[in-house]
């Protein structure tokens, strides 16, 4: 550690030739880290946590250009004062802390919103510790920080302690997760092909190593663990009475993920709303319909209430649409032209091919119904449905076969006094 007075001591012993020295040996460390960095990165995927999307913003750069760059100032250490690889340690020492944790909840919550608010936060923080360190400044500020004390209960616990213990339990859990990722991405992706399971397995992995992680964070801070006993006979009551519902839905999650009842994918209906499972959490599931909208289902629903597995037995859907006709209309025509709108369709499957029954005598004509099928139904059914009733439409009126207008019949019964009936004005016309 530097104070005050030994920086600038420091600066007043650095000359032209020391300088440009510590310069000339600063750049081969850089270009010697950045040279490894870009030879091994050159096949990694651009998400990747060591190389990063251009190799200069993975974790790998900055940790090497720090081990590089310490070693070469011990070494330098012996002939003259050092003073710009100094600055250089400590400045690659943030970008390691900040590179961790950016690249790490990237790569783990990639559509969070609220990894971009903690990794201005970790840079701020890094930033500030290195030019408190680099100006001598961090050694009194960290002993004002022991000072200051905060009483909890009969222990008092000092803001020093808080916020190393606060650092150190975010380093392990970072790692923990970085492990985690990396074990689903490497590992579990290649021996899991089913979805489901490979996601039950990621959260049980997950959860395993944050709970590890955490003990050894708790344990490094200096906190007893046997006090936990006692958390996790509070925690065990508050599950039984206030937390049954969550508790429910977070045991169902890994009942549903185990069993493969729903899987991702699959669509489903549950009550009157139908759509495809596009993720299953831990809480809960989310089904998003065809028209775009996303309903978040408890998973405890989904275990105790009937739910229909449209995908489970076959992944042919059927799609009707119905039409009335004038009753002097061919049958045998008017089946033929339904079906040939359906099959002009490209979605639409040819086996089992589309078929259109006769199936009410309707008040004003003949009703026909018409079923296709088709193996996509999570692009959208109206829009097929759509453009099959335009093309029947444009082929009925090719046909000349009649589409009727609602015809209703009145019957009048009686009339006011003095009024003439209908009859009487049709006949007097």
């Amino acid at each position: 550690m530097m104070d005050w007075n030994g920086f600038l001591l420091r600066l007043q012993q650095i000359d032209a030739r020391s300088f440009w020295i510590e310069i000339a040996v600063l750049v081969a460390c850089v270009a010697a880290a950045w040279g490894v960095s870009r030879w091994f990165g050159r096949d990694q995927p651009r998400d990747s946590v060591w190389f990063g999307e251009r190799t200069f913003d993975g974790l790998l750069f900055p940790l090497l250009a720090l081990v590089l760059t310490d070693l070469a100032r011990r070494g330098v250490l012996n002939f003259q004062p050092v003073l710009v690889l100094r600055i250089a340690v400590s400045v690659f020492v943030a970008l390691v802390a900040i590179r961790l944790f950016a690249r790490v909840l990237r790569a783990v919550f990639p559509t969070s919103a609220l990894v971009r608010l903690v990794e201005r936060t970790i840079s701020w923080l890094a930033w500030i510790g290195a030019v408190l360190w680099i100006v001598g400044l961090l050694p009194p500020v960290l002993a004002e920080l022991d000072e200051i004390t905060l009483g909890f209960g009969k222990t008092r616990v000092s803001v020093r302690t808080i916020f190393e213990g606060t650092l150190s339990a975010g380093v392990v859990l970072v790692i923990a997760l970085w492990i985690a990722a990396t074990i689903e991405k490497r590992i579990l992706s290649e021996a899991v092909s089913d979805l489901s399971m490979r996601k039950v397995a990621s959260n049980a992995v997950r959860a395993f190593l944050l709970l590890i992680g955490l003990l050894f964070a708790l344990s490094a801070v200096g906190v007893d663990l046997t006090a936990l006993s006692v958390l996790g006979g509070a925690l065990g009551v508050g599950l039984g009475f206030g937390l049954q519902k969550l508790a429910a839905n977070y045991v169902s999650g890994f009942v549903i993920l185990l069993e493969r009842s729903i899987r991702i994918g699959d669509n489903v209906k549950i009550d009157t709303f139908e759509g495809r499972i596009t993720d299953i959490k831990t809480r809960y599931t989310l089904i998003r319909a065809g028209n775009g909208r996303q309903a978040i289902v408890p998973n405890e629903s989904i275990i105790t209430s009937r739910v229909e597995n449209l995908s489970l037995a076959d992944l042919k859907f059927n799609i009707t649409t119905s039409i009335v006709v004038g009753y002097d209309s061919d049958v045998g025509q008017v089946q033929s032209v339904l079906c040939e709108a359906a099959k002009a369709q490209p979605r639409v499957m040819g086996e089992p091919a589309p078929v259109a029954f006769l199936t009410n005598f309707a008040p004003d004509g003949l009703e026909f119904t018409l079923h296709f099928w088709v193996r996509d139904p999570d692009k959208g059914k109206d829009n097929l449905r759509s453009a099959i009733n335009i093309a029947i439409l444009e082929g009925l009126r090719a046909a000349d076969i009649d589409i009727p207008y609602p015809q209703r019949v009145v019957r009048v019964e009686s009339l006011p006094e003095g009024r003439p009936s209908a009859a009487g004005q049709g006949a007097g016309l």
